[in-house]
């Protein structure tokens, strides 16, 4: 998928953010939503659309110095079209490079102020000569017409809803972020069989202002979001980085938290703070949404970001894959975690004539499994999750769900209800 949706170029409006969601639309049930120029969202208007046919400088001999079609990096992105013949001196002014990185391509945007450039390596730019006059075509469009973004609904057992969230604006970078859209799709179509508890939205929106647009859209609906992730930059070898949504101690950050300290030791979790990807959005104060960023190297800490370095060879499939079924591994504790009552809570209930002990006193066989069945009993007072549970035991989830499921099969537990939580709560202050 990565390779095929390398060279399209994307933007937050234009064709070439279509072309990527009806690509997308080969396995997934996307609905393309379509929204004008000029439509308010929020403090923000929806731009005008832009859309890139050529781009390119030639030398007078012709050859393209720099040129589009080799690279969409090659004109910043949102450029006014252009058809002129100058000296260096005159392209100069719109020319951008990486000193530090003489052979990298930088990608540079200008979504809210017209303007027109072109990005190329360092190495040849200096190979310029001030002496020649160059021919400069950016053959783009800046008309009234729509922003895009992609969506779609799976449907659960209940109405309330984890979302997933991903940009699709970026053109030919594969980490930021054709890593989160490949590894988004997937999980849509992996889940989609399945029986869920919960319902899962999925986004394929422009960054900013596309998550801003469809919160303007969705206000009424967003009380249904009870968790979320936005993915981003899921490709790297660097280890894993969960950065927590605003609440800080939601279920969704105590969830990816587990899974990725019962998993590994190489992983980093920061705090919110808002600057990042779009959960900045999902987290602004009216909203406050339960969203946080699953990635690997954040970015601007990997040297390739936002520049041609970003490339096919950036991305590992062992690092997509571990991605993947990290994210997989917190949606089955999502899933699964409950809330229980212990139905025998005067000391311990006698789990030998149940089936759910060793029979020889003693010994140490299945230890783990029997400390499970212990620990879900002594925390199953209607006020410990699961994943409560787990977390203060340091056992896997997997564990402590089995172990519940033991219990409830033989009668000792039962889900509680909010009421008798509430009542055990009042009780236990009184």
């Amino acid at each position: 998928m990565i390779e095929d949706l390398y060279p399209i170029c994307r933007s937050i409006t234009g064709n070439g953010l279509r072309a990527t969601l009806q690509y997308l639309q080969r396995d997934l049930p996307l609905e393309l939503v379509e929204v004008p120029t000029g439509t308010e969202v929020f403090d923000w208007t929806v731009p005008r659309e832009w859309n890139i046919a050529d781009g390119y400088v030639k030398d007078s001999s012709g050859r393209r110095v720099i040129d589009f079609r080799r690279s969409n990096l090659h004109v910043v992105g949102y450029s006014m079209p252009v058809n002129s013949r100058m000296s260096l001196n005159e392209l100069r002014p719109h020319l951008h490079t990486l000193p530090e990185r003489p052979s990298w391509v930088p990608y540079r945007t200008s979504y809210y102020e017209e303007t027109w450039g072109f990005c190329l390596s360092h190495s040849d730019l200096l190979a310029l000569d001030d002496e020649e006059e160059y021919d400069v075509c950016i053959d783009s469009t800046l008309t009234d017409g729509h922003l895009t973004y992609g969506e779609f609904l799976l449907p659960g057992e209940t109405d309330d809803e984890v979302l997933i969230s991903t940009h699709a604006c970026h053109p030919s970078l594969c980490n930021d972020n054709l890593s989160g859209i490949a590894v988004a799709s997937l999980l849509g179509k992996y889940l989609s069989p399945m029986p869920l508890r919960y319902s899962y939205r999925f986004l394929f929106i422009p960054g900013t202002i596309g998550a801003i647009t469809w919160l303007a859209k969705n206000r009424q609906s967003t009380d249904r979001i009870k968790h979320g992730l936005v993915l981003t930059c899921l490709g790297d070898r660097g280890s894993p980085t969960y950065k927590r949504s605003r609440q800080g101690d939601a279920e969704i950050d105590r969830v990816v938290c587990h899974v990725l300290e019962q998993a590994r030791s190489d992983f980093t979790v920061v705090d919110f703070s808002p600057y990042g990807y779009d959960e900045r959005q999902y987290c602004s104060p009216a909203f406050d949404l339960p969203v946080g960023c699953m990635m690997r190297t954040p970015w601007a800490q990997f040297p390739e970001y936002h520049t041609s370095a970003d490339g096919l060879e950036l991305v590992d499939p062992d690092a997509l894959a571990d991605s993947f079924f990290t994210i997989l591994s917190a949606i089955a504790v999502l899933e699964e975690n409950r809330t229980y009552l212990n139905q025998s809570p005067r000391g311990e209930p006698q789990l030998g004539r149940r089936g759910l002990y060793r029979t020889l006193g003693g010994t140490t066989e299945e230890h783990v499994d029997e400390l499970a069945l212990l620990w879900v009993l002594n925390l199953a007072d209607g006020r410990h999750s699961l994943l409560d549970i787990a977390t203060r035991a340091r056992m896997p989830f997997a564990d402590v769900s089995r172990a519940a499921d033991a219990l409830i099969g033989c009668g000792l537990l039962r889900e509680a209800s909010a009421d008798r939580v509430i009542s055990l709560g009042t009780r236990k202050e009184g």
